[in-house]
């Protein structure tokens, strides 16, 4: 199996969107322009560069002429955004972050299987590249992080991951498995934005 490669737009275009909703956040929280870039680039390029190191390659960001900058960009178009364009719970950060984690879950499970991981430690490693950076951008702002929440995150993720992992290993082309999977895993994601789907929650007076 060889390396994932995305065109240039897609993958770039999921790193500004990941790097969108780091920089809207820092941006909803009154921070200053250094804060809104630096959320962009954790958010950006977090889950990636926690995959590639557990990969043991140099992380993706820091051989691309192209991602720093479009980093720098995007926190600076969101800087620029007048509040009331993206306020409100369904604003541009859930939907931005809902389409960074479908895309880098994908991402991350086939370059996982192109280095020949096991196949269910590359599905993790799937959920790790597209919750990570989110993960890490909540726990720094100080705000309840979405992995602590029933909304169903992690599960996107997790079904965007295995759908194209599964689909690889049955041989499907590259590209139809990860955009099938992305989409699966996104349209997951926004059900529950939109509908408030959940998990339960662990309960004593269900398990006695």
């Amino acid at each position: 199996m060889i390396a994932p490669v995305l065109p240039p737009f897609l993958d770039l275009g999921g790193t500004a969107v990941f790097a969108l909703s780091g920089a809207l956040l820092a941006a909803r929280l009154n921070q200053t322009f250094v804060t809104c870039a630096f959320f962009a680039l954790l958010t950006g390029v977090g889950g990636g560069s926690v995959r590639d190191a557990l990969l043991g390659v140099p992380a993706f960001w820091l051989r691309d002429f192209y991602v720093a900058p479009v980093i720098l960009i995007t926190a600076l178009i969101a800087w620029f955004i007048p509040r009331k364009w993206w306020q409100g719970r369904d604003s541009w950060l859930e939907w931005a972050d809902a389409m960074g984690l479908a895309l880098f879950s994908t991402l991350g499970v086939a370059k996982a299987l192109a280095f020949d991981v096991a196949p269910l430690a590359a599905i993790i490693l799937g959920v790790v590249t597209g919750c990570v950076g989110g993960i890490v951008r909540d726990v720094i702002a100080g705000v309840p992080s979405i992995l602590m929440r029933p909304e169903l995150y992690v599960t996107a993720a997790a079904l965007a991951s295995s759908l194209c992992g599964v689909m690889l290993l049955l041989g499907m082309q590259q590209a139809w498995a990860m955009a099938i999977a992305a989409l699966a895993g996104f349209t997951l994601r926004g059900a529950a934005m939109v509908w408030r789907i959940e998990l339960p929650a662990y309960s004593k007076e269900a398990s006695s």
